[in-house]
């Protein structure tokens, strides 16, 4: 079992940069898929970027691609997700998840989740 701790949300301004961290404990980390999700007030919980276990391939959603870069270092079992020029819309609690399987664009894939960190971009 992986434990997953995300850190590095804070409040910027429109434009700005942001990177979050999904630091895990317990088990390894390159033994998982890893992707990030996030949950806006009043909105489900969507998809934004995954990483298969050796980091050789990742998936962004639209919304974000060119903007959002997600990587991984095994090595330091933490997971990394920079955010460029953000957008107010990129306001939301942003939460690290790991499977066991293969990388997956689907929520219910993950088994394990963090506590989530909040970005706040403001226009």
């Amino acid at each position: 079992q992986v434990q997953l701790v995300e850190s590095g949300g804070g409040l910027v301004q429109a434009g700005a940069s942001l990177s979050v961290s999904c630091a895990a404990s317990g088990r390894t980390l390159s033994s998982y898929a890893m992707a990030w999700f996030r949950q806006a007030p009043g909105k489900e919980r969507e998809f934004v970027a995954a990483i298969d276990r050796s980091g050789a391939h990742t998936y962004v959603v639209d919304s974000v691609k060119g903007r959002f870069t997600i990587s991984r270092d095994n090595a330091k079992n933490t997971v990394y997700l920079l955010m460029n020029s953000l957008k107010p819309e990129d306001t939301a609690v942003y939460y690290c998840a790991a499977a066991s399987g293969l990388v997956d664009v689907e929520a219910r894939s993950y088994s394990y989740w963090g506590q989530g960190t909040q970005v706040t971009v403001s226009s």
